[in-house]
């Protein structure tokens, strides 16, 4: 129980940039609130991500918190797209500026919260036993925070090293003269490979599903560069709250303009890398026919670098349009495969036959392995919060609720569940914009919420089930306005067996979503529903 016997005003699980945030938000509106964090110390996911090459694909002046004017202006970066070790130093930055720590339970890991209807509190009860209790519960449990290893014949039989991405130890694996393969070319995957390379004496890569990758063409950042974009940084940080982050939108399509002119656009794009390379056109992810304009540049590239042709074939995506899947941003990956001790295999070729104690064996050959690595990704959206045992009023469990797919309103908060809050969940933009601008944008939807209830001494606010509905129908829309669902993404979900295929981010623009927030709290809460502290069990 709490020391004192006293709910706090709010839990919070999760010590990344979110949890951060809404502690130090909390905090300052005189809200006693506690954070529960499974890690030794701050950071989210760039505690865990500690793997080689581990970057930010958003600029590292724009991956920044906007809440407080002199912290963006004294923290300096160092490069265009900061490594993983500068954003954790930030973060820590961050919670030691604000003394945050002192709030906050580290190697806490929360197994249940559950809902007390005549209360109206929520119990949160973490792996070593201990409870705290709560008026409100607030998930800052991230997007991306619980890795899915692969489901292989015998893996379990292997004896070397096997790490993932996600989780990678804070002593770093020496590969130096090992045998080492990498399963997955996602985001991490792309990353990791070439920094690996550089390292084993064999590199063994299998590839299940060829992705696009643009060259981020990282470089440092002068002091210059620094000094001339914070001095607009307010300007910077309006434009983000409307489109997500500081790219070049194009206002014309793809097939309006000659075949010379869109090369012309691409390779332009190319060559100042980035994210950015995706939204050349403004048709790009609503039309199959431009779509594949730009995805046949991107092809024709990817020949251009690799020099064995039947090892190009393997790595030019053709199941998806490009953009459909997180777009991955790379240093050098497509030249690794140059390197004479790198090996593709191509999966859906030849697949996997099984792992043994030494290695693994595909079709038929036998490949001795010393160490493992699974860049893999992870349950993404809705896998950290489904991990814990959340019941809401009735007992309903959270995870029964969501058994066909999450079901939000505003990807905030779920009916039936009062009290609870989502941070960039499932149904809100979330990771189709820069994180932090969402977390921002929900920390302070939030925590208004909050004051709101506290001024009129309100004991729950919960989502009615009706204007839930709508809610998601009007998610789902979004995204079939769009090529998006045409991937096999984890944003559909499809790379965990037995997961509902459901498309679970918002597909809008960060500054469409937060109008309709804000159209929601001028309309009184609408779709909410309020109980009087008096009424609170009734």
């Amino acid at each position: 129980m709490n020391r004192d016997g006293v709910p706090y005003d709010a839990i919070v699980i999760g010590a990344g940039l979110a949890g951060l945030y809404a502690l130090h938000r909390l905090r300052g509106m005189g809200c006693r609130t506690v954070v529960l964090e499974a890690a030794s110390d701050v950071g989210g996911v760039w505690y865990w991500n500690r793997y080689p090459g581990a970057r930010c694909d958003v600029e590292s002046l724009q991956y920044s918190y906007s809440f407080d004017t002199d912290l963006e202006q004294e923290w300096q970066w160092t490069e265009r797209y900061a490594a993983q070790p500068e954003i954790l130093r930030y973060i820590e930055h961050v919670a030691e500026r604000f003394d945050l720590r002192r709030d906050i339970h580290f190697s806490t890991r929360v197994v249940s919260a559950i809902f007390n209807e005549q209360q109206s509190t929520w119990t949160v009860v973490t792996v070593a036993g201990s409870a705290f209790t709560a008026q409100h519960c607030i998930m800052a449990t991230g997007a991306l925070s619980v890795p899915r290893l692969p489901a292989i014949a015998g893996i379990e039989d292997f004896r070397g090293e096997v790490h993932h991405t996600g989780r990678w130890p804070k002593r770093a694996p020496d590969f130096a003269g090992k045998r080492v393969g990498v399963i997955g070319t996602g985001s991490s995957g792309i990353q990791v490979i070439p920094q690996i390379a550089r390292q084993a004496a064999h590199l063994t890569v299998f590839q299940r599903t060829a992705n696009f990758s643009i060259p981020a063409w990282n470089r440092l950042l002068s002091s210059e560069d620094q000094a001339a974009f914070k001095a607009s940084y307010r300007e910077h940080r309006a434009r983000a709250r409307e489109v997500g982050t500081l790219y070049e939108f194009s206002d014309r399509g793809a097939l309006q303009v000659s075949a010379t002119e869109r090369e012309r656009e691409y390779a332009r794009r190319w060559e100042k890398g980035g994210v950015n390379f995706v939204h050349a056109f403004n048709d790009l992810l609503v039309s199959k026919p431009a779509n594949d304009t730009i995805a046949d540049f991107v092809r024709a590239r990817i020949r251009s670098i690799v020099k064995d042709a039947a090892v190009a074939d393997s790595l030019c995506p053709d199941d998806h349009p490009l953009g459909t899947k997180r777009i991955c941003v790379d240093t050098g990956y497509y030249e690794t495969y140059n390197r004479t001790n790198v090996r593709l295999i191509n999966l859906k070729k030849t697949p996997i036959d099984h792992f043994h104690a030494t290695g693994v064996r595909v079709a038929g050959e036998d490949l001795p392995i010393d160490s493992l690595v699974c860049a893999t990704g992870y349950d993404a959206l809705s896998g950290a919060v489904l991990a814990i045992d959340i019941r809401g009023r009735a007992g309903i469990r959270l995870r029964d609720k969501w058994a066909s797919g999450p079901r939000t309103l505003l990807g905030i908060m779920t009916a039936g569940f009062p009290n609870l809050f989502i941070i960039t969940g499932a149904g809100s933009p979330s990771v189709l914009v820069n994180m932090i601008v969402g977390i921002e944008h929900h920390v302070q939807w939030i925590a208004d919420c909050i004051a709101h209830l506290r001024a009129r001494q309100l004991a729950t606010i919960d989502a009615s089930f009706d204007a839930e509905d709508r809610w998601v129908e009007h998610v789902n829309q979004a995204a079939a306005r769009t090529l998006l669902p045409l991937a096999n993404s984890w944003f559909l979900g499809a790379n965990i067996p037995g997961k509902p295929r459901v498309f679970m981010p918002y597909a809008a623009k960060i500054g469409v979503y937060r109008r309709e927030c804000q159209d929601v709290v001028d309309r009184g809460y609408e779709g909410f529903v309020f109980t009087e502290a008096s009424h609170a069990g009734s």
